[in-house]
């Protein structure tokens, strides 16, 4: 399929959610499953500075990002519970050669979400306090995925945690943690489980939670052929999720092999008019429950390369805004990422 025409080219983004790896040093848990999720980023076994470059500059005005967890470069030694603060180093190094500006004017990397087991309890105060130091002044909190179903065609790969997490004693005696230290919380789960988090955010009023790729609609597995059935489901639970004002929500990860789209791995590959008519239902309900100014566009790359590319991806998402006040379009696509993650891009 040609290259799409890019919308509305000046708009500034900030893309709140990228990943960055090499998977010839870094074995991602389950990568020999036959698992379309795998099948998905099969042609992005690495993923650095220079790929996030090519996409970053594939025609929308990216001007910085976030970096997200995803299990990349940990310590090879020492206590396991700080291994993952390797992450963090490495992401902070990428952020500062972007920093330096001889890459051009968008900064890579401004934010940085990590990984720290908050089931170590009170126990995880002195991890967070490594990722901080390891941060250079850009660590802004951690994800601590929740994702479970007892089906284990849905997840594949991800299969990594037991139910129950959010809700777990253990747990949250780690997660009072974040809120007295300025640290936000990235929630990863299923819909299935969203009342989860709709517990957790009102125990913890004052800790910020992003919901990450609108709380993950599934059509895999056992939910195969049941989005629409499950969409007033997942609907109520986003807007009694809402309720909690220290919640914000990502719009995006609607690529995943997980909601298993018709536009996901589709040869020829899905144009961004199809995309964002099979993303409109959530991402308008998301905006119509948190606001704008609580929600924030995400590319969820490499990950979401499944089901196109990351120009197409943005196209779709500046479709489905295309409504959109002047001031409601700049918080979905930059302002709202740069609040709530706190960031300085110059």
């Amino acid at each position: 399929m040609a290259a799409e025409e890019i919308l509305d080219p000046e708009l500034p983004i900030v893309d709140p959610h990228h990943h960055l790896w090499d998977r010839r040093t870094y074995a991602a848990p389950g990568d020999t499953a036959e698992h379309p999720f795998m099948t998905a980023i099969r042609d992005a076994r690495r993923y650095l500075l220079d790929e996030l470059l090519a996409d970053t500059g594939s025609g929308h005005n990216v001007v910085g990002t976030v970096f997200v967890e995803c299990g990349a470069f940990y310590r090879a030694d020492g206590p396991v519970e700080y291994r993952g603060v390797g992450e963090t180093e490495f992401v902070n190094g990428v952020a500062a050669m972007s920093a330096s500006g001889a890459y051009g004017p968008m900064r890579a990397c401004a934010g940085i979400v990590a990984r720290a087991d908050l089931l170590l309890g009170d126990g995880v105060a002195p991890v967070l306090e490594a990722h901080v130091r390891a941060g250079g002044g850009r660590f802004r909190g951690i994800r601590n995925s929740a994702s479970f179903e007892d089906d284990k065609a849905v997840l594949g790969p991800l299969n990594r945690v037991e139910a129950g997490l959010y809700l777990s004693d253990q747990f949250r005696s780690g997660f009072k943690r974040l809120a007295p230290m300025g640290l936000s919380f990235d929630a990863w789960l299923l819909e299935p489980q969203l009342p989860d988090l709709i517990e957790l955010a009102r125990a913890f009023p004052d800790t910020t939670i992003i919901l990450d790729h609108v709380g993950t609609p599934l059509g895999r597995g056992r939910y195969t052929g049941k989005l629409e059935a499950r969409f007033g489901v997942w609907r109520d639970n986003i807007r009694e999720l809402a309720k909690s004002p220290n919640v914000v929500v990502k719009l995006g990860g609607l690529a995943m092999a997980f909601c298993n789209f018709p536009s996901f791995l589709a040869e020829p590959r899905a144009p961004s008019t199809q995309l964002a008519e099979e993303w409109r239902p959530y991402i308008e309900t998301c905006i119509a429950a948190f606001g704008p100014e609580r929600c924030m566009f995400e590319s969820n790359f490499p990950v979401d390369m499944g089901s196109c590319s990351y120009a197409t991806l943005w196209n779709a998402f500046k479709a489905v805004a295309k409504g959109a006040s002047a001031a409601e379009k700049t918080a979905l696509f930059s302002g709202t990422a740069t609040k709530v993650y706190r960031l300085e891009l110059g």
